[in-house]
């Protein structure tokens, strides 16, 4: 069954921080290591927070609103995610546990849905 691991990490977090509890290290231990096992579907890390943008339609679906950036009133950010097919949850689970994004912030497991 295949999950998204989705890496959620403290906007304030600098991943350099004398603070964080991962290294550069660190994630390429755990990349090996899900590369190896052969579970792994896909991965990315996504580019700064600040190079995001927000599109809204409005109710005649047109787009019309355009946000860049960060918000004050978020907690997380999404910082990158892993797709994993494993055999079941708990076996999801203890990949997310491993995860050094875990230590800095959380991993949500998500299963992947195969309806449209």
């Amino acid at each position: 069954m295949k999950y998204m691991l989705l890496i959620q990490t403290p906007p304030t977090s600098d991943p350099t921080a004398i603070d964080s509890q991962c290294t550069v290290e660190d994630w390429m231990a755990y990349d090996k290591s899900v590369r190896d096992s052969g579970i792994l579907v896909d991965s990315h890390s996504l580019a700064d927070l600040t190079t995001a943008t927000t599109v809204r339609v409005d109710a005649a679906g047109e787009r019309h609103i355009t946000t860049d950036g960060p918000f004050a009133e978020t907690r997380e950010y999404l910082g990158g995610y892993y797709v994993i097919d494993v055999p079941d949850l708990d076996a999801a689970l203890d990949w997310a546990a491993r995860c050094p994004g875990a230590r800095d912030g959380s991993v949500v497991v998500r299963p992947v849905s195969d309806e449209y």
